[in-house]
């Protein structure tokens, strides 16, 4: 008789050295823009340091970044906080608040 392991992951978000759900997405996304923006940079015929420089230091900033996001907003923080940014901070009434209780006697006339 076969044995067979239990998926005990099933339901949790992807995580990835301690990266979780989109930050993991915008990590590759950000270290591919970076690969594409070096080879652009030097089939453009930039000075190899200038492109290794800036390819390691964008490297590292946006590794960096990515972490600290991840540790301050969490793992939905980062789409709460772009819903909040959103929403109306408030709403204006250019009505006053009597004229939208005030019933119609025609419709409650038999």
């Amino acid at each position: 008789m076969n044995t067979y392991n239990i998926n005990k992951g099933i339901g949790r978000t992807v995580e990835f050295k301690g990266l979780k759900a989109q930050y993991l997405f915008l990590f590759a996304g950000g270290l591919l823009g970076m690969l594409i923006l070096i080879m652009i940079l030097y089939m453009t015929g930039v000075n190899s340091y200038l492109c290794l420089f800036i390819g390691i230091g964008g490297g590292s900033l946006l590794v960096w970044q990515t972490f600290s996001l991840n540790k301050k907003y969490g793992e939905h923080g980062l789409m709460k906080v772009g819903a909040n940014k959103r929403h109306p901070r408030y709403i204006i009434c250019p009505k006053p608040v009597y004229r939208y209780f005030k019933f119609n006697s025609k419709l409650y006339q038999l």
